[in-house]
């Protein structure tokens, strides 16, 4: 095989350039099936690539079944059928602003010849086991939301674990042998609401609006992380189950809410009230989106990085990695609080 090239020019990532390299050598006969490949350090060497960014290449290569790689020997061409695409099914508990976020994100990071449905269970649970089984060998990953208050993991332990990634929650009934990466949500917002206490203790109280019950449920460690930092910083606050009337607000009040509709809501009372965001009312929302760094003069927020979760995920698929990763979270301070 020719010494490889990449372009600083080129809007594909170098990972990919060297995958299409690799790709039109197969379709044009210069390397053919059982062939070796060179190694990961011969082509650092000689491209000037980082050998991680062609260990990549090459995990993506044998994730789509085009490369094998034999212990102490290296890759070789498993597959001239460069058509053969990875395949993945996706199944979200709903398509949220910031769920939209991690799906763009991940088809993004994937890269070409992939292909990719997403289907919805809405916390439905026999919408989430039926979709799972009816499809079982109709796709060569699962990529899984298990947004469930039930164990589910007799459910997810239908698909091989070699063609699973659990996002966005933790699966503790499941091994080290599945790949899980997943928000910690009660130390998120345990952290989140210690980086924001400052701005906290201008209220009289911080209340934790739930989602509604037409919704979807709050992660238990959500209410745990909020209750263990309320009493350890001693603030005064409440749990209130819903935000259907105006009358819950209260002026010198913070709240945090998860919602969208309970946003906007939240906004449009607050205005009719006359009250400020951020001086006479404090509102925190969960997970950040665009529209709420310019809403309202923007919304503060205790946010998953949605962006890095999806890019993570793709390298997990890519790679067949298999373990337990935690997403980052942050606090973003805008004037609403």
């Amino acid at each position: 095989m020719k010494i490889f090239n990449f372009s600083n020019h080129s809007n594909k990532p170098k990972y990919q350039q060297l995958i299409e390299y690799i790709l039109n050598a197969i379709e044009d006969g210069t390397l053919v099936r059982g062939q070796r490949l060179p190694s990961i350090n011969e082509v650092s060497e000689s491209s000037g690539l980082a050998r991680m960014t062609v260990t990549k290449a090459y995990d993506q290569l044998r994730a789509l079944g085009l490369v094998t790689s034999h212990h102490g020997k290296g890759f070789y061409v498993s597959s001239t059928d460069t058509r053969k695409q990875l395949n993945i099914f996706v199944l979200f508990d709903a398509l949220t602003p910031y769920k939209e976020i991690l799906y763009e994100t991940l088809i993004k990071n994937l890269g070409e010849n992939i292909d990719v449905n997403i289907f919805f269970h809405h916390h439905n649970l026999k919408v989430f086991e039926n979709l799972i089984l009816n499809n079982l060998g109709h796709y060569n990953f699962y990529v899984v939301i298990p947004h469930f208050s039930e164990n589910v993991s007799k459910i997810l332990q239908n698909i091989p674990k070699e063609k699973l990634l659990i996002l966005d929650i933790d699966s503790p009934e499941l091994g080290h042998d599945y790949a899980i990466l997943y928000q910690d949500f009660e130390k998120n917002i345990y952290q989140g609401l210690s980086d924001a206490l400052f701005l906290i203790k201008k209220y009289q109280t911080l209340s934790l609006v739930l989602s509604s019950k037409n919704f979807q449920y709050t992660p238990f460690g959500i209410i745990h992380g909020f209750e263990k930092f309320c009493r350890e910083t001693k603030i005064k606050y409440e749990i209130i189950s819903n935000l259907e009337e105006e009358e819950h607000l209260q002026k010198d009040h913070a709240y945090l809410v998860f919602r969208e509709n309970d946003l906007v809501r939240f906004i449009n009372w607050s205005s009719n009230k006359g009250w400020k965001l951020g001086v006479d009312i404090g509102l925190i929302s969960y997970d950040d989106t665009p529209i709420k760094a310019i809403l309202a003069e923007g919304i503060s927020v205790i946010s998953n990085d949605f962006e890095l979760m999806g890019k993570r995920a793709a390298e997990i698929i890519l790679s067949r990695e298999k373990g337990r990763y935690v997403n980052e979270s942050r606090f973003i301070e805008r004037k609403s609080l």
